[in-house]
């Protein structure tokens, strides 16, 4: 019987020695008349006159100054039990709530409740008293001056939920009970979402290394293993910049942790893995309108991660959009992009593999097929253009480069006025994503034209 329910002695006067050996303190010890019982040691026999009973003060109360193993021990066992039991998150919050004479807040992922249990008084969400700089598995204080505290409900690296504790209780010193009740509804979250992080891992190392032999393999692996697969993927590298050694595990924890609350999709799930100091996403695009909404997110991500930790910056490499079979064709554009946009630009800067131009290849060697494939890909648009309008973009920007660049002498050769040359070169900027003032911009084009006279 749990020592903090009411204790029953027989009429032998004697305590259960199991219960009372939990202790290391003496217990108050109360007859049924309510007249007080001197404090007795564990062992001691207790008179046989009268039956007796045990209160004791609930788990971490103000009235005691710490928290023992045993004590611990006993509300874990006691969580355990429930779970057992299947009587799921709501009864394991219930638990704490009764025995710590708190409010308890549980919250899901989506800032759903799922529990709300013990004394009133506290908000229906804790989301806008989160100063955004919480980790995961770090018991917090709420922010505005709100009396609560706070710790996320995680399987692995993947957060499924809030819970949060309020009233007037030393809450600092319920974090043992508040961190064990999370970790209990963790894994009763994980049970009903199917999360096994280990065997979901597996899925997307497998996914990256071809392991499968076709899309449909892939599927069905995905699906044994709880995962929601896309049909097409993109692939995103997030590398913190190099910081101290001290440092470096609290940097990836906090990187993960922001990336995993930024980077989500309503469709299917979002693949992480982790290569050394690299965090790989690989983001659902079934449609190309969800790639563009990737490539967006990936952009604003350094922003939106200095606004929570300010001395974190990041490196990210956004891949192209690729079936699910050649996700490694996305991993290594991601890595490539990240690669380019540091040498380029410095750290913390963000390389989209489409918006780079040639780098790539000069940065892989790249073959004669794949340098006839870039020009012909680089200046697909403008012949489209030409070909619809019946205009001659393509013909005035390979005149301008050889030319020098002089717009006086290539409006002569083209038999136009010069304004013609800058109005079409305004055009070709906007139809190729390009602006003639950037000189990375400028080679793409300049490499393009060059390696299709020489192919073609």
């Amino acid at each position: 019987m749990c020592p903090h329910d009411r204790l029953e002695a027989a009429e032998t006067g004697q305590l259960e020695r199991n219960v009372v050996a939990r202790y290391e303190t003496a217990v108050a010890v109360v007859d049924r008349d309510g007249v007080g019982v001197a404090g007795i040691k564990r062992g001691q026999q207790i008179g046989k006159k009268r039956p007796i009973h045990v209160e004791c003060p609930p788990y971490g109360s103000p009235e005691r100054a710490g928290m023992t193993a045993p004590e611990l021990v006993a509300f874990a066992e006691d969580l355990a039990r429930i779970a057992a039991a299947g009587a799921g998150p709501k009864a394991l919050a219930d638990h704490l709530a009764r025995r710590a004479r708190v409010g308890v807040l549980v919250e899901d992922a989506e800032w759903r409740h799922l529990a709300a249990c013990g004394s009133s008084g506290f908000p229906s969400t804790v989301r806008p008293l989160l100063s955004g700089e919480e980790l995961p598995n770090v018991y917090s204080s709420l922010r505005n001056g709100y009396g609560g505290r706070t710790i996320s409900i995680c399987a692995g690296d993947l957060r499924l939920g809030q819970l949060s504790v309020f009233g007037e209780a030393d809450l600092d010193k319920l974090e043992y009970l508040v961190r064990l009740t999370a970790g209990a509804i963790g894994v009763e979250l994980a049970r009903e979402h199917g999360v096994q992080p280990g065997r979901r891992r597996a899925f997307w190392e497998r996914l990256a290394a071809r392991a499968h032999l076709d899309a449909a393999a892939a599927r069905d692996d995905a699906a044994a293993r709880g995962i929601v697969a896309a049909t097409h993927y993109v692939a995103i590298a997030l590398e913190p910049e190099v910081s101290e050694d001290a440092k470096a595990a609290a940097d990836q924890t906090a990187l993960r942790a922001a990336a995993m609350e930024t980077f989500k999709s309503a469709d299917a799930d979002v693949g992480t893995l982790e290569r050394g100091s690299t965090l790989l996403l690989f983001m659902p695009a079934a449609r190309e309108i969800d790639a563009a909404n990737a490539r967006t997110a990936a952009s604003l991500f350094p922003r939106t991660l200095s606004k929570k930790h300010p001395q974190l910056r990041v490196g990210v490499g956004v891949g192209t959009r690729v079936p699910v079979m050649a996700l490694q064709q996305s991993i290594a554009e991601a890595e490539a992009a990240l690669t380019i946009a540091r040498r380029l630009h410095g750290a913390g800067r963000v390389g989209i593999y489409e918006d780079l131009g040639v780098y790539p290849l000069l940065l892989a060697g790249a073959s004669a097929d794949a340098l006839r494939e870039f020009a012909s890909r680089s200046l697909a648009p403008l012949r489209a253009y030409d070909e619809k309008h019946q205009t001659e973009l393509e013909r005035t920007l390979r005149l301008y480069f050889a030319v020098g660049e002089n717009v006086k002498t290539a409006a002569s050769q083209l038999s136009v006025h010069r304004h013609t040359v800058f109005y079409r070169l305004r055009q070709i900027g906007e139809i190729c994503g390009c602006k003639f003032d950037d000189p990375h911009d400028q080679l793409t084009l300049r490499m393009a034209t060059a390696i299709d006279a020489l192919t073609t």
